[in-house]
């Protein structure tokens, strides 16, 4: 299967361990877009894309960039759209509903998002979405047996408006236990700050879906907190509460389960350990990039043609 892969070349995270998985496992050219080459795709299509010549186009940019650019996106043939940030369609914000509403105007595209319960969400209205989860870099992360002197830790951002529930749970859990709120460097810096903390509390509160953090912290060796995203959620992922991961819905199951696990070290190794081995068997790059290029395989859905009023409108969408 060849493949167009479009990604940003200005990117927030660092995800060129995924592109290579992805490349690993099909005949892929992949292209680094600028701001403003995701800002005209009509014409860096009609300057450097030869669209014949791939069975898929999987675009992997900017949703404020593509929404502006239905009338052009609904013409690419064989689009399959990776998206790891569609839960804030279902959250409050500036994205509420925004997603399915771009979504509508490409029933035929394959999008494939990584929270199960918003694939589902997703399929029942009428979307192709796809469940392939995230994970994390197995060439960077991973338990490096330091002396883990922060018993309880987070590391990452609460500023970002999208994270207000975030910062107010972990605000909450820091007046009532130690917790050591932090932002590190990415690469070496963050790695090894992980594998300083004991318990890493995460809180996508809010979200529908484990962010990346959660399986960086696994792979690290931490023993994760994590806020509660529901039976069918934890189901796909794996995840058993006081097995492999720690999961609460509130702050008195914080204490508890805190209170459990202080006086029973052993367990919470046993929990740290199971859940660094899950990680590792499903949830590195190496393997979700031959995830995502299978669900990329199966035949599409038919395109049918425009009739003359579609042609109009989304001509003036440009």
């Amino acid at each position: 299967m060849k493949v167009l892969f479009l990604v940003q070349k200005e990117q927030r995270i660092i995800l060129d361990r995924l592109y290579e998985s992805i490349e690993a496992n099909c005949d892929c050219d992949t292209r680094w877009l600028t701001d403003d080459e995701q800002a005209n795709l009509k014409r860096y299509f009609k300057e450097k894309v030869d669209t014949s010549q791939y069975d898929r186009i999987l675009f992997f940019l900017r949703f404020k960039k593509e929404i502006k650019q239905v009338g052009f996106i609904r013409s690419v043939p064989n689009l399959v759209i990776l998206e790891h940030d569609a839960w804030q369609n279902y959250a409050a914000g500036k994205y509420h509903g925004k997603f399915t509403q771009y979504y509508h105007h490409l029933p035929w595209a394959r999008v494939l998002v990584s929270g199960h319960s918003i694939a589902k969400k997703l399929q029942q209205e009428g979307v192709d979405a796809v469940f392939v989860p995230k994970g994390y870099d197995e060439q960077l992360l991973c338990n490096k047996g330091l002396e883990r002197e922060i018993e309880l830790g987070f590391v990452g951002s609460i500023r970002n408006e999208a994270y207000s529930l975030r910062k107010q749970t972990l605000e909450a859990v820091a007046k009532a236990e130690n917790l050591v709120i932090t932002k590190t460097k990415s690469g070496e810096e963050y790695v090894n700050t992980l594998n300083r903390i004991k318990f890493f509390v995460s809180a996508d509160v809010g979200f529908g879906e484990y962010m990346i953090k959660n399986f960086e912290a696994m792979a690290c060796g931490c023993v994760l907190i994590a806020y509660d995203q529901g039976v069918d959620e934890n189901q796909a992922l794996g995840f058993v509460d006081m097995e492999n991961i720690v999961l609460y819905r509130n702050l008195q199951d914080i204490q508890e389960k805190l209170k459990e696990l202080r006086a029973n070290p052993e367990k919470a190794e046993q929990i740290a350990k199971a859940g660094q081995q899950l990680v590792e068997s499903r949830y590195s790059y190496k393997q979700l990039g031959k995830t995502t290029v299978a669900a990329m395989t199966s035949p599409l859905r038919e395109r049918p043609k425009d009739t003359f009023w579609e042609k109009l409108y989304y001509g003036l969408k440009g």
